[in-house]
């Protein structure tokens, strides 16, 4: 063969393997509101900078006649470019072949991006999109999976690794992308789930819709699976994009900083009047944040999810941050299951990746009743206390309103190892609050009192003036400074400054047993 038909040989493979299932099926793939996996990590990347591996890459299946059916590339595409100038590696499942099903060679080249990944130091995206696994091939499959699992564990706190629910992923599929730190999922295109709606109903005889069962808004609002809900797909690529800009490549790094295009050290009086004087009266806690961040900008994780419980990144004086906050307008701003799993995860994907921890409590405690009591409170509230505790990288919290019993200790007070614990005049540190506390500590004087009604009023006043205040706390030093509300941008600013160099370790051990 001439040196020319050896080019012209390489450029048909070439053709062949960008051809994915074929020119109907990416036809099939772009009806259906949704890119091809080539399409994605173009829009992914920055343009130009894509180095594909393993392109020519066919599965060994020689049953049920799949010998006579290989594909370049074997249904999945996998590589390495940038994000804004950062590299990372990536893998896009192409549903155009063989459904995007997982074959033992399509896991082989996953697990070598993965690979390469962890010796470099770089992050890994995963678009899923994927029928599941590869019925001709049997174990094989399976087995890839779990090879691909393993590569998820061993990486988990490493390196940060993004998924990407861009159409099917059920049964042993939805593993890998679990074990994640992120999940985006794309409306009523992408869904999640380990039986489909035919087994439950033929198991069950419960009637639901794919969307019902495991699409974007089903995981983001009631399970929690996923932390991200993209409109479209340009959405979900955005959304990668900049998560990549507030997270370091890996845990020995830290995250990327951006010159700060707004003044920290400016008072903002607004933040005076923020925080009703009546205790009862609830606010946004997202109007604190994006008055104290840079640029007034939160990107917010989990929004759908336990909204009592608000997360996400902003920078200050252009570093990146973890904001954890109570919400006041969602349940008082109480901690429940849902919200203490929400918290902790995003606590320790902080502390794994070198990203300070800012924590604005205003909690009455946790969710009184027997349906939380029952599906163990104890134990999942135990978690976010556990992952505050552990947490080494720089700590500041802030008291805006109630801080009371456990939940205190829980938000990142002083005592677990909390560098910089602010509040505002308006703080209520206490047991518990006032009415309640009243009630218990002066139950003989009010059953005694002739008019009950004025002298629970006159007690509560005076224990709020005595303990439903900062300033106990402050004398104890518990609290390092009580501040005036407009300089919250500047003294949180300050401490991070403070705290770059902050260096402390935990005791060696294998690790730590979290309550799960």
């Amino acid at each position: 063969m001439s040196d020319v038909n050896k080019l012209d040989l390489l450029k048909e493979k070439h053709r062949l393997a960008e051809l994915g299932g074929g020119q109907s099926r990416i036809e099939r793939q772009h009806a259906a509101g949704k890119y091809t996996a080539r399409e994605r990590i173009e829009r992914l990347l920055d343009q130009g900078t894509f180095v594909e591996l393993d392109k020519f890459k066919t599965h060994r299946c020689a049953d049920f006649g799949m010998w006579e059916k290989k594909i370049y590339g074997d249904g999945v595409v996998t590589g390495y470019g940038t994000i804004d100038g950062r590299q990372v590696f990536v893998f896009a499942q192409d549903f155009t072949v063989f459904g995007g099903s997982l074959s033992g060679a399509y896991a082989e080249k996953i697990c070598k991006i993965m690979d390469l990944a962890m010796k470099t130091g770089c992050p890994v995206i995963g678009l899923n999109d994927s029928g599941g696994a590869r019925i001709q091939e049997g174990v094989v499959s399976l087995a890839g999976y779990a090879d691909i699992f393993l590569r998820n564990t061993l990486a988990s706190g490493v390196i940060p690794q993004l998924s990407a629910v861009m159409g099917p992923c059920a049964g042993g599929a939805v593993y890998s992308p679990a074990i994640t730190d992120f999940i985006v999922m794309v409306e009523h295109t992408s869904y999640m789930f380990i039986t489909g709606p035919e087994v439950i109903k033929t198991v069950t005889h419960e009637e639901v819709t794919k969307e019902e069962l495991g699409g974007a808004m089903a995981h983001n609002s009631k399970s929690g699976v996923a932390h991200f809900s993209a409109h479209d797909e340009d959405h979900c690529l955005d959304i990668l994009r900049e998560l990549v800009g507030f997270i370091p490549p890996n845990n020995a790094s830290d995250p990327p900083a951006l010159p700060p295009r707004d003044d920290w050290n400016k008072p903002d009086p607004g933040l005076d009047t923020i925080v009703p004087d009546n205790p009862n009266k609830p606010y946004d806690i997202k109007d604190v944040i994006k008055r104290v961040v840079d640029d007034g900008y939160f990107f917010e994780v989990h929004e759908h999810f336990a909204k009592n419980i608000v997360i996400g990144f902003a920078r200050f004086n252009g570093r990146p941050a973890g904001i954890v906050a109570n919400q006041p307008i969602y349940l008082a701003g109480c901690l429940d299951i849902d919200a203490s799993i929400k918290g902790a995860r995003f606590v320790r994907f902080c502390d794994a990746f070198n990203i300070p921890l800012v924590t604005l409590v205003d909690v009455p405690g946790f969710l009184p009743g027997t349906g939380q009591e029952f599906a163990g409170i104890i134990k999942h509230g135990a978690k976010l206390l556990y992952a505050f505790a552990e947490a080494t990288v720089p700590k500041v919290t802030l008291i805006t309103r109630k801080a009371y019993g456990g939940a205190y200790d829980v938000m990142a007070s002083k005592h677990v190892r909390a560098d910089i614990n602010y509040a505002y005049p308006t703080a209520e540190i206490a047991v518990m609050g006032p009415d309640g506390a009243v009630n218990i500590v002066f139950r003989n004087e009010l059953a005694e009192a002739t008019d009950q009604v004025l002298e629970h009023k006159r007690l509560v006043e005076d224990y709020r003036e005595k303990f439903a205040n900062p300033y106990v706390a402050a004398e104890l030093g518990y609290v390092d400074e009580v501040i005036l509300p407009a300089q919250t941008r500047e003294k949180i600013c300050r401490a991070l400054e403070m705290l770059k160099d902050k260096q402390e370790t935990n005791p060696p051990k294998k690790h730590g047993n979290i309550p799960l």
